[in-house]
């Protein structure tokens, strides 16, 4: 199996590389990430100004860009071999619910699945994950079984992993993404220049976190396995959209 390797915490994080060293035992790895943490960056391109692969040796390299750079420049303009499968992670903190419009894990994931690849998003619920060594567990055992997965051509798997130890898991859970109230509002301070800065505030608490989601899933003791796509299209909203789009085109 030929897998490659990204994320949003940088090439030296250690979700990454610890992750990169068990699939080496069963795969060919090329890892392709950000120079530096670009958490929240989300599906953003830099087109603006050129990006630069750097090679670290032993299939490694590092992107002056974002998690979707990363990922685009390695399936465009580096891989002799197309790999099998797109993984995006470890990651250290969760990616539940609307996080997924944010992240930049995920998006490194949505990257892989566009240029035609199925993919995987994988998150520690932990900000100072102590059991990466679960998260790990969790991809070979969805590795080994990946070419039975019913809808492989489309896969983006959003995969969220208690920060335990394996054997205080209970399981794994196929969840819908829950949703959070809005965010807290930023915090306003000064520089030492004396002009206001902001900082962005902390996420909303969970609003839509009940049975069937992920967050309940984490809640629980679970590992919450998400699919997601990258079709942003309400469905359901066509035909009252039709009507309201003809009542006022008159």
């Amino acid at each position: 199996m030929n897998i490659l390797l990204s994320n949003d915490d940088g090439y030296l994080a250690q979700g990454i590389n610890l992750l990169r060293e068990s699939l080496l035992k069963q795969a060919n790895v090329t890892v392709v990430a950000p120079d530096r943490n670009r958490s929240g960056a989300s599906n953003s391109l830099t087109l603006e100004s050129p990006l630069r692969l750097t090679h670290h040796g032993d299939n490694i390299y590092s992107v002056n860009g974002t998690p979707t750079d990363s990922v685009h420049l390695g399936l465009t303009a580096l891989y002799d071999k197309e790999p099998d499968i797109v993984i995006s992670g470890i990651n250290a903190g969760a990616n539940l619910g609307d996080d997924v419009l944010y992240s930049g894990t995920v998006a490194a994931a949505m990257e892989g699945r566009f240029l035609g690849y199925p993919a995987l998003a994988v998150s520690s619920t932990s900000f100072q994950p102590q059991h990466f060594a679960s998260a790990v567990q969790a991809v070979i055992l969805i590795l080994e079984q990946i070419d039975s997965y019913p809808d492989n051509a489309n896969m983006i798997l959003n995969i969220n992993v208690p920060d335990l130890p394996w054997n205080k898991i209970k399981g794994m859970q196929v969840t819908r993404l829950g949703r959070r109230h809005r965010a807290e509002p930023v915090y306003k301070s000064k520089d030492p220049h004396g002009e206001d800065i902001y900082w962005v505030g902390p996420p909303g608490k969970e609003q839509d976190a009940g049975e069937g989601t992920d967050f309940y899933a984490i809640k629980q003791g679970f590992i919450s396995v998400t699919p997601i796509h990258i079709d942003l299209t309400r469905y359901q909203a066509i035909e009252k959209t039709q009507s309201w789009i003809k009542s006022i085109s008159k």
